[in-house]
């Protein structure tokens, strides 16, 4: 048996001959997912929009001049203490 559904709700119209309501329905869901949708890319973080927040460039700075910094003549003493075999 193959299922199929009345000839009113193909058209929009509600199964109880009430077919402007069916389509009013289908309209103020169609709004309400379009506001929800706007709103959503309103309050998106800007990461998810494919921008950078404002601080993100003096961050990204500050980082890439302390992975320039030299590595102190102390700590390269330590790493090659340890790498020696005992």
């Amino acid at each position: 048996m193959i299922y199929t559904r009345p000839r009113a709700m193909i058209d929009g119209s509600a199964p109880d001959g009430h077919g402007s309501q069916g389509i009013a329905v289908r309209q103020m869901a169609t709004e309400r997912m379009r506001d929800v949708k706007k709103k959503n890319e309103e309050t998106a973080s800007p990461r998810k929009q494919g921008r950078r927040p404002e601080w993100a460039s003096g961050l990204r700075q500050l980082y890439d001049s302390v992975v320039e910094e030299p590595l102190p003549d102390s700590f390269a003493d330590l790493i090659s203490k340890l790498d020696k075999p005992d």
